[in-house]
């Protein structure tokens, strides 16, 4: 099943996001919850004294964990969804904006998951992979008041010329854990989305050499969406000993493929990354773990044989994940201000 906030295309700026879910394949209407929990009450009352999920008004997936509930208590409400002709609460996909699937994560932690990706890195500084780097799955943070949603402007910061993508997958941790060891560590994720890492290459390259981590290089904008899908989805694209599941993830910009890798090659699965995240420490609900980036997965890689340069205003790009859809980003000059 897929969750998302949406609105209307043609809604009031500043309308509020809803909370909506589908079905995971193709391009299906989508269910209103809170218009779905509304009538699930009216036909039965006793659900409002009897289940926490009925009892208060469906807003954002952020309110509904931040009420102690998961993300697959949701499916409830689509479960026992009956729809009507003419209804109110199913929204043609053709009429919708979509929002971040989480609209104010907690914390943004991004691993370093794929060797093709983390090998290429260090040869182009003349060096080889550190064997650490077999041993542990690395992470640094990244900053959560910069989370973009599928079709928001990205711009370079203003000291950078050579604005970058970065293919990644996020997991959304939907209940508090704290110290799970990795064979129980996807018991934790609540679903996944597409996630663009965007760096600013020139500012990177700066900082990395001081070996503190990307501060400005990475800080000013992160791209999450279309929505979240259920692991249930992926469970049956996953081979036996694989650390993730069979999918394809590709970019494109201005309509042509620059990358192309898939999501089984990590080299850490999802439970491993959630394991070291969570020793010595706790994860919230709404906390994002992202996997760095699939080989191939951004410029700095593919720039010479693919677009020649780095990201202009004008370009798109496009990120796609089996399973998970598309998420779709417009590149732009950089506001002579900002609000804050």
């Amino acid at each position: 099943m897929r969750f998302a906030h949406v609105r209307e295309h043609h809604a009031p700026a500043g309308a509020p996001w809803r909370l909506a879910a589908a079905p995971a394949d193709g391009d299906s209407d989508w269910i209103d919850l809170e218009v779905a929990r509304r009538r699930a009450v009216a036909a039965d009352r006793n659900l409002a004294h009897d289940r926490v999920l009925f009892r208060q008004p469906i807003t954002t997936l952020d309110d509904h964990l931040a009420r102690g509930l998961r993300v697959e208590a949701l499916a409830e409400l689509v479960d026992g969804f009956v729809p009507h002709e003419d209804d109110d609460a199913v929204l043609p996909a053709a009429d919708l904006a979509f929002g971040p699937p989480i609209l104010r994560p907690p914390s943004l932690r991004d691993f370093y998951a794929f060797e093709g990706h983390v090998r290429t890195m260090w040869e182009r500084r003349g060096g080889e992979v550190p064997d650490a780097w077999y041993r542990l799955p690395i992470f640094y943070f990244s900053n959560v008041s910069e989370i973009r949603g599928p079709d928001d402007p990205v711009w370079a910061p203003a000291a950078s010329t050579e604005l970058d993508y970065e293919l990644e997958v996020a997991a959304l941790i939907d209940t508090p854990v704290a110290d799970l060891p990795a064979n129980r560590g996807e018991e934790a994720i609540g679903g996944y989305t597409i996630f663009n890492d965007w760096s600013a290459r020139d500012l990177q390259r700066e900082e990395t050499v001081v070996r503190l981590g990307p501060a400005k290089g990475k800080d000013f904008a992160s791209t999450i969406g279309p929505w979240l899908v259920s692991p249930d989805e992926l469970a049956g694209r996953r081979a036996a000993g694989a650390r993730g599941p069979d999918v394809i993830m590709t970019a494109e910009v201005n309509g042509h493929e620059t990358s192309r890798g898939a999501w089984s090659d990590a080299r850490f699965s999802f439970g491993e990354m959630v394991a070291r995240a969570s020793a010595d420490a706790k994860l919230r609900p709404g906390d994002l773990l992202g996997s760095g980036t699939v080989g191939t997965g951004c410029l700095l890689e593919v720039r010479d044989a693919t677009l020649g340069r780095y990201l202009q205003p004008g370009d798109e790009v496009v990120l796609r994940v089996e399973g998970l859809g598309e998420l779709r980003t417009p590149i732009v000059e950089r506001p002579a201000e900002r609000r804050p």
